[in-house]
């Protein structure tokens, strides 16, 4: 079926963006046309332009008027932990009240009281928290969502986690793209002496069992001190190639342990967190495919220094935001949000702010026929009910989001 959108305030193409592969760019590369329109089919976008330059020699089955809309390329959160069970809402207010990391770990919390709390759930618990998650995620107009799994840290609850992600997937397409992280290699549980044990019982067992099911979409682990080290990160990268399953990883994100250099050179998909990441990681990711995806409501949530975006912005490196929605670091849904509020922070212009939660972070997915509206890409749109986009950045946290009620095909 033949589709044509028109009567837009804005379309937001971002084919400059898309052209300079998102990097360098500036807010000429959102490349907007005022008072557009589209034409797509189920499978691609046939053609954009202007509403009185619509061509005559295509067939349109169906067309939708969206004055006082603009349109967008789809918005992408490419780092949630969105499935899991507990609360910490104690530990978030030990934190407000001076506790350190290591009072909060004595109490109780942590990541083990959220490992608790998922194996606490039965697998339809999971699922149903998890689907009133995602539909709420999708209000906010965001359409491609990453799931890591992460909180079973055990062979049995890892497993269940990674195919409750595939029901939800599968349950949710094709309104909504979920992209199906493997990340076991979240934390070491107590029963295992290190995190190499733990790689070798369960970590990886547990990856070749699932791969040949062709559910998980990419690999994932916590690169850091105290959690899994160079030889965990290689040992995971080498088992994820000889299954052609791609990497991503958790990096620099207390200390700067080179892991942001190391990813590039394993050619991971993305990197994220990166608030400690120095001169020689960034200018490994500048000569890298690898995307930077910055999380900066982990910063505001747990009162961290945020990364350097502009170091990274300025010397050509691919930079993506995520929510990094999650229990127990940042337990805000709403990228748009979390967005909006970083951008001032990390001195980014327009371009590079809309570029890092459409294009970049679908990127990071390794999705790269999506992320910008031009033709031969996926018709993967956002719809918001603004006159112009600065609308939406400038005020926080007001949904002008009508992608779930006013696009009646994907």
């Amino acid at each position: 079926m033949t589709t044509l959108y028109k009567d837009f305030s804005q379309v937001v193409t971002l084919q400059g963006a898309h052209q300079k592969d998102g990097r360098l760019l500036t807010p000429d590369d959102l490349s907007i046309i005022n008072d557009g329109a589209v034409i797509f089919d189920d499978d691609k976008i046939l053609w954009v332009g202007k509403t009185k330059d619509i061509p005559q020699d295509i067939t349109i089955d169906t067309t939708q008027s969206f004055k006082g809309h603009a349109l967008l390329p789809e918005l992408v959160d490419s780092h949630t932990h969105c499935v899991f069970g507990g609360n910490r809402s104690v530990e978030y207010g030990m934190r407000l009240n001076g506790a350190d990391y290591q009072d909060i770990a004595k109490a109780g919390g942590g990541i083990l009281a959220s490992m608790k709390g998922t194996n606490d759930l039965s697998r339809k618990e999971l699922f149903e928290l998890g689907r009133e998650r995602i539909e709420r995620i999708l209000s906010y107009g965001v359409g491609t969502i990453e799931i890591k799994s992460g909180y079973g840290l055990n062979y049995e609850k890892e497993k269940e986690l990674t195919e409750v992600i595939d029901e939800l997937k599968k349950y949710f397409a094709p309104r909504v793209q979920i992209f199906n992280t493997f990340m076991a290699a979240h934390a070491v549980p107590k029963d295992y002496n290190d995190s190499h044990a733990y790689m070798q019982q369960v970590v990886i067992p547990l990856l070749q069992e699932l791969a040949p099911r062709k559910i998980i979409d990419a690999v994932d682990i916590f690169h850091e001190e105290g959690y899994f080290d160079d030889a965990d990160l290689k040992f995971l990268a080498e088992a994820a190639t000889a299954l052609k399953i791609p990497l991503k990883t958790h990096v620099d994100e207390f200390t700067d342990n080179k892991g942001a250099k190391l990813s590039a050179e394993l050619a991971a998909l993305s990197c994220d967190h990166l608030l400690c990441t120095e001169k020689d990681g960034i200018q490994a990711l500048a000569k890298s495919k690898t995307v930077a995806t910055l999380l900066p409501g982990t910063g505001f949530f747990l009162g961290k220094p945020q990364a350097n975006a502009r170091a990274l912005l300025d010397v050509g490196v691919k930079v993506a935001i995520g929510s990094d929605y999650n229990p127990g670091s940042c337990n805000c849904d709403n990228l748009l949000l979390i967005a909006s509020i970083a951008a001032p922070t990390y001195k980014m212009n327009l371009g590079e702010l809309w570029a890092a939660i459409t294009l970049n972070a679908a990127h990071a997915l390794g999705l790269t026929d999506q992320g910008a509206i031009l033709p031969g890409l996926k018709p993967r749109f956002s719809l918001f009910k603004v006159n112009q986009i600065e609308e939406i950045t400038y005020n926080w946290g007001r949904n002008y989001s009508t992608s779930n009620k006013s696009i009646t095909a994907r």
